[in-house]
C-alpha cells in the first residue's frame, strides 16, 4: 500500500453509518440560536438563526472574523454544547432532547474531531494515541484494536514513526496522528477547527489533502474551520459566518 494513501477498499472496521449512504443528511441545523448566561443580566446571544445542511460527500469550508461564532458553532455541531433555540439534527437523529448519555454515544459513534492542538498524550507512541478512543470504548487493548490502529497509521503515512513518542514528532506528523485518531470510530462526519493554523505551507498542504482524501473515498462529510483562502477555496462550499450570522453558502 502506498503509504500516503487512506484505504479505498471499504471494510467493516471502515465503512460509514448505513444511514449516510442511503443519503440522510449528515447535519441539518434549522434556525439555532446560541446564547450564554441565559436567565442573567449578562445573557448575550452568540448564534442568530443558523440554518446549515451538509451532505454525506460534501467538504465545507468555514470562514469568518474571530469572535464570529465559528468555534460556538462546531462545538454544537459536535454536541459539545446544547443550542438554546432551534433544531439540530445529525444523521437524522433529532439531538435537542436527547440526554447527556445519548448524546455522548452519538457523538462517539459519528464525530471526529481534529482541532488546531493536536492534545495527543505525550507519553505515548503515535499508535497508542490512534488506539486510544477504541481502548477507551472497549475498556482494554486487542489485537484488532492494534491491527485498525497500524492501518490508520499507514493511510496517513507514518509507519516508519508508528512507536515514536509524540513529542519527538513534527507538528505536521503529529497532526497526522490526530487525524487518525480521528478517525478511528469511522465517524460519518469530521469538525476539524483550524487543523493546519501551526504547520508550515507544506505540512498544511500535505494534513489538507489527508482530509480530502477520506471525503472523497469514503463520503465522510467535513467541516473544516479556516482563516486559509487558498484552502478554503479547494473546498465544495464556503460558509462565511459573520456576527453569529451565516452571511453567505
Amino acid at each position: 500500500m502506498n503509504a500516503a494513501t487512506v484505504p479505498s477498499t471499504p471494510r467493516a472496521d471502515w465503512t460509514a453509518d448505513s444511514r449516510v449512504l442511503s443519503g440522510t443528511p449528515v447535519v441539518h441545523l434549522d434556525g439555532v440560536r446560541k446564547s450564554f448566561n441565559v436567565g442573567l443580566p449578562t445573557e448575550v446571544e452568540v448564534l442568530h438563526g443558523i440554518d446549515l445542511h451538509l451532505k454525506p460527500d460534501e467538504f465545507v469550508a468555514v470562514m469568518g472574523p474571530s469572535g464570529s461564532g465559528k468555534s460556538t458553532l462546531l462545538n454544537l455541531v459536535g454536541l459539545l454544547d446544547r443550542p438554546t433555540q432551534g433544531r439540530l439534527q445529525i444523521l437524522g437523529q433529532e439531538t435537542t432532547a436527547l440526554d447527556d448519555q445519548a448524546l455522548t454515544r452519538l457523538r462517539g459513534r459519528s464525530i471526529g474531531f481534529v482541532f488546531q492542538y493536536h492534545h495527543l498524550m505525550s507519553a505515548f507512541s503515535a499508535l497508542e494515541n490512534v488506539m486510544m478512543p477504541l481502548v477507551g470504548l472497549h475498556g482494554y487493548p486487542t489485537a484488532e484494536i492494534e491491527a485498525q490502529a497500524l492501518r490508520l497509521i499507514d493511510s496517513v503515512g507514518l509507519t516508519p514513526w508508528r512507536d515514536t513518542p509524540a513529542t519527538r514528532l513534527s507538528g505536521g506528523q503529529q497532526q497526522r496522528v490526530a487525524v487518525a485518531r480521528a478517525l478511528s470510530m469511522q465517524p460519518a462526519l469530521l469538525l476539524a477547527d483550524e487543523p493546519t493554523g501551526n504547520l508550515d505551507t507544506k505540512s498544511a498542504d500535505a494534513v489538507f489533502e489527508l482530509f480530502r482524501q477520506v471525503n472523497r473515498e469514503h463520503r465522510t462529510a467535513v467541516l473544516f474551520v479556516t482563516h486559509n483562502p487558498a484552502l478554503a477555496q479547494r473546498c465544495d462550499r464556503i460558509i462565511q459566518v459573520v456576527d453569529g450570522r451565516v452571511q453567505g453558502d
